[in-house]
């Protein structure tokens, strides 16, 4: 779905859309110092030189196959140099990567390849013990639109991807305005949702962000979370470094194992994490020896308690920004100069001045500032349809372009958004709504509550009660401890959790967030 051409000519004229494509990604820096280091992983260090000409090779390779521009290739690799490789290599092709994770199995894949007629996939030979050609080969039996499966490393009965090369050749270019690749919506119900990203709204992104957080040549980048997801993709993230010709540190996981030696061999000075990725850094950081006190974290996807941004500052040494960004194109975040305190209580400030904001009551009226509501947004990033499926874009798009966002904020009057939750994760208990996040945010600053999830139970006088899903940091809080300690922090009542689990740790999804419909599936009106 093409923005309108007067939207298309207003972001063109305020210089947000200049025309770039992301098959340009490593020619700069490649041909000024072809020398200098692009990529960093477990296994090796790769210059811009040598990357640029495998993803010219690999290109050509892929045309030999008969991979044509338009067509969808489904990427499902983990944070290594190929998945670096393979996606430039498919922009300068024109073909269309669609980003999966390592973590997808066969149900998430063989949707992929099919909601987006992919003819081609893309996996390791074997990742964490897993074998994902047999994988690959499951997924390529129920998938009659599948070509082509290439497996990074030892390719079994499938085709190498090393041994998908040719000479260079000059390859079309693709157009500015084309889809560059599919993200993957991060609904919590039903399949995820494929996302177009074209080379324009990309490319503004990536350099927006990098202004933002002062990232240039000479910086360096550490991905921790999978490169596939937006966060650690274009926020600046792996893309927005090299389009600045900086340095990519990929890590094969955020465990603070592999994180912190990286951090002190690498030094970088940008991360990307969630909450509770962040948790567990602020826990296990006095174990390594290793300076953090140069590094800016960019913490999003859930809510962020107060409590945790001043233990960065303080325990870390670490500058904080505090992001609210979705893959449809919304980033809002808090600048390197902004108060500390705006970091601790909002999400910023949107990332384009043509970022168009609604914050709307249930009857789409307009809420005044200081008052929740639920956000609408449409911008030069924001996407006009999700791929393919008219009858969700009917629901979600407002007649004037504006994407129903699903989550509740409310604003400041200098513009700052605070995110209070999301509308489906409200739960109705008799008719009064409880944002499940903000019930959250609050039980996370008890001191005996290391993480916490809130979810909804059934009942059958008050249609939903709240269960808190509790992690102790030592002993175990009691339910009435819990409702004592909202209670002194002058939380409502009805707002108090109804039941408590105490578990040993909470479920998470593939990109870090906590699973909380497996946490409501287990939920019963007992507790």
């Amino acid at each position: 779905m093409p923005w309108p051409e007067d939207l298309a000519t207003r972001y063109r004229n305020a210089g947000h859309w200049r025309g770039d494509v992301l098959s340009d990604l490593l020619r700069e820096p490649a041909a000024g110092d072809p020398a200098r280091t692009a990529v960093v992983t477990g296994d090796g260090r790769y210059s811009y030189g040598e990357l640029d000409d495998r993803a010219d090779r690999l290109a050509a390779g892929l045309a030999d196959l008969g991979l044509e521009p338009g067509e969808r290739v489904v990427v499902a690799l983990p944070n290594d140099v190929d998945f670096v490789v393979v996606c430039v290599a498919l922009f300068r092709l024109g073909a269309v990567p669609v980003l999966g994770l390592v973590a997808h199995r066969r149900a998430e894949l063989s949707y992929l390849v099919r909601s987006s007629g992919a003819v081609a996939l893309v996996a390791p030979d074997a990742h964490h013990g897993f074998d994902h050609r047999a994988l690959a080969g499951e997924v390529a039996a129920e998938s009659p639109t599948l070509r082509h499966v290439l497996i990074a490393g030892n390719a079994g009965g499938f085709t190498a991807l090393a041994d998908v090369t040719a000479p260079p050749r000059t390859l079309p270019p693709p157009e500015p305005d084309e889809v560059a690749f599919f993200l993957l919506s991060g609904g919590t119900t039903g399949k995820p949702k494929l996302i177009p990203r074209t080379h324009d709204d990309y490319s503004y992104q990536l350099r927006a962000t990098a202004e933002a957080m002062r990232f240039g040549s000479g910086s360096t980048y550490l991905a921790a979370l999978p490169a596939g997801h937006n966060a650690a993709l274009g926020c600046p993230g792996v893309l927005g470094a090299l389009r600045a010709g900086g340095t990519v540190v990929l890590a094969g996981s955020p465990s603070p194992d592999e994180v912190f030696p990286l951090i002190a061999a690498e030094k970088p000075g940008l991360t990307t994490v969630m909450p509770a990725v962040l948790s567990l850094w602020l826990d296990t950081a006095p174990l390594f020896d290793v300076d953090t006190s140069g590094l800016v974290i960019e913490v999003g996807g859930a809510m962020l308690p107060p409590e945790t941004a001043e233990r960065v500052r303080t325990e870390l040494g670490a500058t904080l920004t505090h992001w609210f960004g979705m893959a449809e194109g919304f980033l809002s975040f808090t600048r390197l100069d902004d108060p500390v305190e705006r970091a601790d209580t909002s999400q910023g400030t949107p990332m384009s001045p043509d970022d168009e904001i609604r914050i709307v009551d249930d009857e789409d009226l307009a809420v005044p500032d200081g008052e929740t509501g639920q956000l609408l947004v449409r911008g030069p990033c924001v996407l006009r349809g999700y791929y393919d499926v008219p009858s969700h874009n009917a629901e979600v798009f407002t007649a004037d372009g504006f994407l129903r966002t699903g989550d509740l904020v409310r604003r400041a009057p200098d513009g700052a958004i605070t995110v209070t939750g999301r509308v489906k994760h409200t739960i109705n208990r008799g008719g009064e709504k409880i944002s499940g996040d903000e019930l959250e945010t609050e039980l996370a600053a008890h001191p005996a509550v290391r993480s916490v999830a809130v979810v909804p139970v059934p009942d059958p006088a008050f249609g939903e009660k709240t269960c808190a899903v509790v992690v102790p940091d030592g002993d175990p809080p009691t339910l009435a401890g819990l409702r004592a300690f909202l209670a002194d922090r002058g939380v409502a009542g009805f707002k108090h959790p109804d039941r408590l689990r105490v578990v040993t740790s909470l479920p998470y999804t593939a990109v870090g967030k906590v699973d909380r419909r497996a946490l409501a599936a287990d939920a019963t009106p007992e507790g």
